[in-house]
Protein backbone atom coordinates (compact mmCIF):
# COMPACT_ATOMS: atom_id res chain seq x y z
CA UNK A 1 0.00 0.00 0.00
CA UNK A 2 1.26 3.20 -0.61
CA UNK A 3 2.28 5.45 2.07
CA UNK A 4 0.44 8.64 1.00
CA UNK A 5 -3.04 9.53 -0.80
CA UNK A 6 -1.93 12.01 -2.79
CA UNK A 7 1.46 13.82 -2.87
CA UNK A 8 1.80 18.01 -4.27
CA UNK A 9 4.77 19.51 -5.25
CA UNK A 10 4.61 23.47 -5.48
CA UNK A 11 4.41 26.86 -3.70
CA UNK A 12 4.33 27.60 -0.17
CA UNK A 13 4.24 31.39 0.63
CA UNK A 14 1.96 33.74 2.76
CA UNK A 15 -1.31 35.35 1.98
CA UNK A 16 -1.81 38.65 3.44
CA UNK A 17 -5.59 39.92 3.35
CA UNK A 18 -6.62 43.36 3.75
CA UNK A 19 -10.50 43.70 3.78
CA UNK A 20 -12.23 47.07 3.35
CA UNK A 21 -9.58 48.39 0.80
CA UNK A 22 -10.90 52.02 -0.70
CA UNK A 23 -12.05 50.92 -4.19
CA UNK A 24 -9.87 53.41 -5.90
CA UNK A 25 -6.36 53.97 -4.56
CA UNK A 26 -4.61 56.76 -5.37
CA UNK A 27 -1.08 57.91 -5.46
CA UNK A 28 1.04 59.35 -2.21
CA UNK A 29 -1.76 58.18 -0.07
CA UNK A 30 -2.06 56.89 3.06
CA UNK A 31 -5.12 54.48 3.14
CA UNK A 32 -7.20 52.21 5.91
CA UNK A 33 -8.42 48.58 5.72
CA UNK A 34 -10.92 47.79 8.12
CA UNK A 35 -9.32 44.24 9.11
CA UNK A 36 -6.55 41.85 7.67
CA UNK A 37 -5.74 38.06 7.88
CA UNK A 38 -1.81 36.78 7.69
CA UNK A 39 -2.54 33.01 6.70
CA UNK A 40 -0.99 30.01 4.71
CA UNK A 41 -1.22 30.96 0.80
CA UNK A 42 -0.88 29.58 -2.38
CA UNK A 43 -2.91 26.74 -4.88
CA UNK A 44 -0.18 23.70 -4.04
CA UNK A 45 -0.18 24.20 -0.49
CA UNK A 46 -3.92 25.30 0.37
CA UNK A 47 -4.98 22.10 -1.74
CA UNK A 48 -2.13 20.13 0.56
CA UNK A 49 -3.56 21.72 3.93
CA UNK A 50 -7.04 20.86 2.83
CA UNK A 51 -6.82 17.60 2.07
CA UNK A 52 -5.44 16.64 5.08
CA UNK A 53 -7.62 18.04 7.17
CA UNK A 54 -9.84 15.83 5.38
CA UNK A 55 -8.61 12.98 6.15
CA UNK A 56 -6.25 12.47 3.36
CA UNK A 57 -2.55 11.43 3.59
CA UNK A 58 -0.68 14.09 2.07
CA UNK A 59 3.21 14.45 0.97
CA UNK A 60 4.10 17.51 0.26
CA UNK A 61 7.41 18.95 -1.57
CA UNK A 62 8.33 22.62 -1.73
CA UNK A 63 10.72 25.68 -1.71
CA UNK A 64 11.05 28.02 1.07
CA UNK A 65 12.93 30.51 1.98
CA UNK A 66 14.89 30.41 5.27
CA UNK A 67 12.62 33.55 7.11
CA UNK A 68 9.71 34.17 9.57
CA UNK A 69 7.24 33.91 6.73
CA UNK A 70 8.85 30.55 5.71
CA UNK A 71 8.64 28.70 9.10
CA UNK A 72 4.97 30.43 9.70
CA UNK A 73 3.88 28.73 6.41
CA UNK A 74 5.57 25.57 7.82
CA UNK A 75 4.20 25.65 11.28
CA UNK A 76 0.52 25.91 9.52
CA UNK A 77 1.14 22.90 7.43
CA UNK A 78 2.95 21.07 9.92
CA UNK A 79 -0.15 21.22 12.19
CA UNK A 80 -2.37 19.82 9.86
CA UNK A 81 -1.11 16.27 9.44
CA UNK A 82 0.41 16.66 5.68
CA UNK A 83 4.36 15.47 5.92
CA UNK A 84 6.77 18.36 5.39
CA UNK A 85 10.04 16.43 5.44
CA UNK A 86 10.90 17.40 2.33
CA UNK A 87 9.99 21.01 2.02
CA UNK A 88 13.59 22.44 1.37
CA UNK A 89 14.52 25.89 3.08
CA UNK A 90 16.88 28.02 1.59
CA UNK A 91 18.48 31.34 2.10
CA UNK A 92 19.30 31.95 -1.55
CA UNK A 93 15.58 33.22 -1.89
CA UNK A 94 12.62 34.79 0.36
CA UNK A 95 9.64 33.31 0.89
CA UNK A 96 7.01 34.01 -1.37
CA UNK A 97 3.90 36.53 -0.28
CA UNK A 98 0.51 37.29 -2.05
CA UNK A 99 -1.04 40.69 -0.93
CA UNK A 100 -5.03 40.26 -1.40
CA UNK A 101 -6.72 43.50 -1.51
CA UNK A 102 -10.17 42.01 -0.56
CA UNK A 103 -13.39 44.19 -1.31
CA UNK A 104 -17.14 43.34 -0.92
CA UNK A 105 -17.39 41.35 -4.08
CA UNK A 106 -13.73 41.30 -5.71
CA UNK A 107 -9.99 42.12 -5.50
CA UNK A 108 -6.94 42.86 -6.24
CA UNK A 109 -3.65 40.57 -5.80
CA UNK A 110 -0.10 41.09 -6.12
CA UNK A 111 2.11 38.16 -6.03
CA UNK A 112 6.45 38.17 -4.73
CA UNK A 113 6.88 34.93 -6.30
CA UNK A 114 10.09 34.41 -4.10
CA UNK A 115 10.60 30.73 -3.65
CA UNK A 116 8.29 29.35 -5.49
CA UNK A 117 9.60 30.40 -8.97
CA UNK A 118 12.90 28.51 -7.71
CA UNK A 119 11.52 25.06 -7.23
CA UNK A 120 12.89 22.79 -9.84
CA UNK A 121 13.26 18.67 -10.80
CA UNK A 122 15.98 18.79 -8.43
CA UNK A 123 14.08 19.71 -5.50
CA UNK A 124 11.81 16.76 -5.87
CA UNK A 125 12.71 13.39 -4.25
CA UNK A 126 10.31 11.25 -6.86
CA UNK A 127 10.86 8.21 -5.26
CA UNK A 128 9.20 9.64 -2.24
CA UNK A 129 6.19 11.74 -4.68
CA UNK A 130 5.73 7.86 -6.48
CA UNK A 131 4.89 6.23 -3.32
CA UNK A 132 1.19 8.03 -3.31
CA UNK A 133 -1.74 6.87 -5.50
CA UNK A 134 -2.05 9.76 -6.84
CA UNK A 135 -0.13 13.36 -7.64
CA UNK A 136 -1.72 17.24 -7.83
CA UNK A 137 0.40 20.52 -9.46
CA UNK A 138 -1.24 23.58 -9.05
CA UNK A 139 -0.09 26.94 -10.45
CA UNK A 140 1.86 25.33 -13.60
CA UNK A 141 2.39 29.17 -15.04
CA UNK A 142 3.96 30.43 -11.65
CA UNK A 143 6.34 27.37 -11.66
CA UNK A 144 8.86 28.87 -13.80
CA UNK A 145 11.82 26.39 -13.70
CA UNK A 146 9.82 23.46 -12.71
CA UNK A 147 7.40 24.18 -15.62
CA UNK A 148 9.50 22.81 -18.11
CA UNK A 149 10.42 19.43 -16.29
CA UNK A 150 6.51 18.84 -16.51
CA UNK A 151 5.96 16.42 -18.90
CA UNK A 152 8.77 14.43 -17.65
CA UNK A 153 7.92 14.24 -14.31
CA UNK A 154 4.14 13.03 -15.43
CA UNK A 155 5.59 10.42 -17.78
CA UNK A 156 7.12 8.84 -14.51
CA UNK A 157 4.32 8.97 -12.48
CA UNK A 158 2.09 7.39 -14.83
CA UNK A 159 5.00 4.74 -15.48
CA UNK A 160 4.97 4.03 -11.67
CA UNK A 161 0.99 3.64 -11.46
CA UNK A 162 -0.62 7.12 -9.92
CA UNK A 163 -3.01 9.03 -11.59
CA UNK A 164 -2.94 12.74 -12.23
CA UNK A 165 -4.52 16.05 -12.03
CA UNK A 166 -3.50 19.85 -12.68
CA UNK A 167 -4.55 23.14 -12.06
CA UNK A 168 -2.77 25.59 -14.28
CA UNK A 169 -4.43 28.58 -11.99
CA UNK A 170 -4.13 31.92 -13.70
CA UNK A 171 -1.37 32.98 -16.41
CA UNK A 172 0.38 36.19 -15.11
CA UNK A 173 1.66 37.05 -18.65
CA UNK A 174 -2.12 35.72 -20.20
CA UNK A 175 -0.27 33.71 -22.27
CA UNK A 176 -2.10 29.97 -21.35
CA UNK A 177 -0.06 27.62 -23.58
CA UNK A 178 3.35 26.81 -22.94
CA UNK A 179 3.60 23.28 -23.98
CA UNK A 180 0.25 22.55 -22.11
CA UNK A 181 -0.62 19.78 -24.43
CA UNK A 182 2.35 17.76 -23.96
CA UNK A 183 1.17 17.79 -19.60
CA UNK A 184 -2.52 16.81 -21.20
CA UNK A 185 -1.80 13.62 -22.36
CA UNK A 186 -0.80 12.48 -18.93
CA UNK A 187 -3.56 14.11 -17.01
CA UNK A 188 -6.39 12.00 -15.41
CA UNK A 189 -8.52 14.71 -14.01
CA UNK A 190 -8.15 18.79 -15.31
CA UNK A 191 -9.82 21.39 -12.52
CA UNK A 192 -9.59 25.15 -13.97
CA UNK A 193 -12.26 27.46 -13.77
CA UNK A 194 -14.63 28.85 -16.72
CA UNK A 195 -12.20 31.54 -17.75
CA UNK A 196 -9.24 29.31 -17.57
CA UNK A 197 -11.13 26.78 -19.81
CA UNK A 198 -12.14 29.24 -21.68
CA UNK A 199 -8.66 30.85 -22.23
CA UNK A 200 -6.30 27.31 -22.39
CA UNK A 201 -9.12 25.98 -25.29
CA UNK A 202 -9.68 29.00 -26.97
CA UNK A 203 -13.40 28.55 -27.34
CA UNK A 204 -15.73 31.38 -26.72
CA UNK A 205 -18.36 30.05 -24.16
CA UNK A 206 -18.37 27.21 -21.45
CA UNK A 207 -19.55 24.33 -23.65
CA UNK A 208 -17.14 25.01 -26.20
CA UNK A 209 -14.51 24.84 -23.76
CA UNK A 210 -15.42 22.02 -22.14
CA UNK A 211 -15.67 19.88 -25.29
CA UNK A 212 -12.18 20.93 -26.67
CA UNK A 213 -10.58 20.02 -23.36
CA UNK A 214 -12.34 16.79 -23.01
CA UNK A 215 -10.49 15.63 -26.16
CA UNK A 216 -7.36 16.41 -24.54
CA UNK A 217 -8.07 14.88 -21.10
CA UNK A 218 -10.43 11.98 -19.61
CA UNK A 219 -12.18 14.18 -17.00
CA UNK A 220 -12.61 17.67 -16.96
CA UNK A 221 -13.80 19.70 -13.90
CA UNK A 222 -14.73 22.94 -14.02
CA UNK A 223 -15.21 25.73 -11.09
CA UNK A 224 -18.28 28.05 -11.38
CA UNK A 225 -18.07 29.52 -8.50
CA UNK A 226 -21.56 30.39 -6.18
CA UNK A 227 -23.08 27.99 -9.70
CA UNK A 228 -21.18 24.68 -8.87
CA UNK A 229 -19.14 23.06 -11.11
CA UNK A 230 -19.54 21.32 -14.36
CA UNK A 231 -17.54 17.78 -15.25
CA UNK A 232 -17.60 15.98 -18.10
CA UNK A 233 -16.25 12.14 -18.32
CA UNK A 234 -16.67 10.51 -21.48
CA UNK A 235 -20.35 11.24 -23.04
CA UNK A 236 -21.36 11.73 -19.21
CA UNK A 237 -21.49 15.33 -18.26
CA UNK A 238 -22.65 16.17 -14.65
CA UNK A 239 -23.96 19.59 -13.20
CA UNK A 240 -22.88 19.84 -9.35
CA UNK A 241 -24.72 22.99 -7.37
CA UNK A 242 -23.07 25.77 -5.08
CA UNK A 243 -23.68 25.14 -1.69
CA UNK A 244 -25.23 28.59 -0.55
CA UNK A 245 -23.13 30.34 2.40
CA UNK A 246 -22.54 33.58 4.08
CA UNK A 247 -19.43 34.24 2.36
CA UNK A 248 -16.42 36.55 3.80
CA UNK A 249 -14.28 35.88 1.06
CA UNK A 250 -13.35 33.91 -1.73
CA UNK A 251 -9.58 33.21 -1.29
CA UNK A 252 -8.60 29.82 -2.08
CA UNK A 253 -12.00 28.59 -2.23
CA UNK A 254 -11.14 26.89 -5.82
CA UNK A 255 -7.90 25.21 -4.33
CA UNK A 256 -10.61 24.05 -1.47
CA UNK A 257 -13.07 22.74 -4.16
CA UNK A 258 -9.46 20.98 -5.62
CA UNK A 259 -9.17 19.43 -2.23
CA UNK A 260 -12.74 18.20 -1.60
CA UNK A 261 -12.73 17.03 -5.08
CA UNK A 262 -9.53 15.04 -4.84
CA UNK A 263 -10.25 13.36 -1.22
CA UNK A 264 -13.42 11.51 -2.81
CA UNK A 265 -11.85 10.76 -6.17
CA UNK A 266 -8.43 8.68 -4.54
CA UNK A 267 -11.16 6.88 -2.81
CA UNK A 268 -12.76 5.80 -6.33
CA UNK A 269 -16.18 7.81 -6.11
CA UNK A 270 -17.88 8.31 -9.07
CA UNK A 271 -18.47 11.91 -10.44
CA UNK A 272 -21.55 13.26 -8.91
CA UNK A 273 -19.88 12.50 -5.68
CA UNK A 274 -16.99 14.08 -6.26
CA UNK A 275 -18.41 17.23 -7.69
CA UNK A 276 -20.80 17.41 -4.07
CA UNK A 277 -17.63 17.39 -1.68
CA UNK A 278 -15.71 19.64 -4.13
CA UNK A 279 -18.72 22.10 -3.51
CA UNK A 280 -18.98 21.23 -0.13
CA UNK A 281 -15.33 22.27 0.91
CA UNK A 282 -15.33 25.62 -1.68
CA UNK A 283 -18.04 26.75 -0.13
CA UNK A 284 -16.33 25.62 3.55
CA UNK A 285 -13.72 27.46 2.48
CA UNK A 286 -15.32 30.85 2.42
CA UNK A 287 -16.93 31.00 5.82
CA UNK A 288 -13.23 32.62 7.22
CA UNK A 289 -10.89 34.32 5.55
CA UNK A 290 -8.04 33.14 3.49
CA UNK A 291 -7.95 29.50 2.21
CA UNK A 292 -7.25 27.47 5.03
CA UNK A 293 -8.70 28.99 8.18
CA UNK A 294 -12.05 27.10 7.73
CA UNK A 295 -10.65 23.97 7.99
CA UNK A 296 -7.88 24.37 10.88
CA UNK A 297 -11.06 25.16 12.96
CA UNK A 298 -12.14 21.41 13.71
CA UNK A 299 -15.40 22.07 14.96
CA UNK A 300 -16.72 24.56 12.86
CA UNK A 301 -15.54 22.54 9.72
CA UNK A 302 -17.15 19.05 11.03
CA UNK A 303 -20.51 20.79 11.77
CA UNK A 304 -20.71 22.80 8.48
CA UNK A 305 -20.30 19.30 6.60
CA UNK A 306 -22.54 17.79 8.16
CA UNK A 307 -25.14 20.14 8.11
CA UNK A 308 -24.66 20.43 4.44
CA UNK A 309 -24.23 16.71 3.70
CA UNK A 310 -27.40 16.74 1.48
CA UNK A 311 -26.78 19.65 -0.72
CA UNK A 312 -26.37 18.00 -4.73
CA UNK A 313 -27.13 14.65 -3.36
Amino acid sequence: MPRFDVTIAGEMNIDLILYGVPAEIPRERELLANDMMLTLGGSSVIVAHNLAALGARVGFISRIGDDSFGQIALDYLSASGVDVSRVRRTGATKTGVTVILQRENWRNMVTYAGSTAELAMDDLDLTYLADSRHFHLSSFYLLKNLRPSVPELFRQFKAAGLTISLDTNDDPDDEWRDGLDKVFQYVDVFLPNQREAEKISGASNLNHALAELSKKVPMVVVKLGAEGALGKLADRQVHAPGVIVESIDAVGAGDSFNAGFLSEYVRGADLSNCLTMANLAGALSTTRPGGTEAFRDVRHREQFLQRNAAVGK
